[in-house]
């Protein structure tokens, strides 16, 4: 006889928690952590939040940190609307909260924890192809899907208002509250999870995310840093 069970997760939570790949307690998902200067921050999207609002943790008197600035370009060739290299923000996340000795680290619940190697570089647009494996956690559920297809994408000024050079869209189920969620393609962090088509993801780049925001991929346990109390 066969059993169908919930997956259950099987990796242990550290503390403070990895919220890469998971939700943001009271807001939305968690992308990937990455430097700005000598500050951690923890990619997201402005769908969660706008820039200075303090992300207090539900249920606890802690500050998890303050949101930053939108990823945004110069100029926009598009009137009325703003044009961006990629569908993210981020937070700048309190010191008590960063979990140093795994900033390399993605929860994908139960699937695990993935480790970004030494050296790795975020994909950007032009290295995702159609047919890639894609992988989220956002809202703590997993799922897994393929490209589907990728283009420009242009939201009507009196909607979205926002232009993006490259948006990715894959046969992965996605609903309210996935926004910002890391995005890993063939097991590389990729993308921002930006938008839902007909109820399947639709997200940006990460590496030209990171690139406009100025921030640098955290690719070590402490992202090239000295934690509070130890050496490297």
């Amino acid at each position: 006889m066969t059993y169908v069970t919930t997956p259950r997760r099987t990796t242990p939570v550290y503390d403070p928690p990895v919220l890469a790949g998971q939700q943001i307690p009271g807001y939305c998902a968690g992308g990937f952590y990455a430097r700005d200067g000598q500050a951690i921050v923890l990619t997201t999207s402005p769908h969660c939040a706008g820039e200075g609002t303090i992300a207090h943790d539900p249920g606890r008197t802690s500050v998890q940190g303050v949101f930053g600035p939108t990823a945004r370009a110069a100029t926009c060739a598009y009137p009325g609307h703003t044009c961006a290299a990629s569908d993210m923000n981020f937070l700048v996340v309190a010191p008590d909260r960063i979990p140093w000795g795994h900033l390399n680290v993605v929860d994908l619940g139960t699937a695990g924890y993935r480790i970004i190697g030494p050296g790795t570089q975020p994909l950007a647009c032009s290295d995702i192809a159609i047919g890639d494996r894609v992988e989220i956690d956002g809202r703590n559920i997993y799922r897994a899907g393929t490209v589907a297809e990728k283009g420009q994408n242009l939201y009507p000024a009196n909607e979205d208002g926002s232009y993006f050079p490259c948006m990715i869209a894959a046969f992965v189920p996605t609903g309210s509250g996935d926004s910002g969620g890391a995005v890993l393609v063939r097991g590389i962090p990729a993308g921002v999870t930006s938008r839902s088509f007909g109820g399947n993801l639709g997200f940006t780049p990460l590496a030209e995310g990171l690139t406009q925001l100025g921030l640098e991929l955290c690719t070590t346990p402490d992202c090239g840093l000295v934690p509070p109390g130890g050496s490297q």
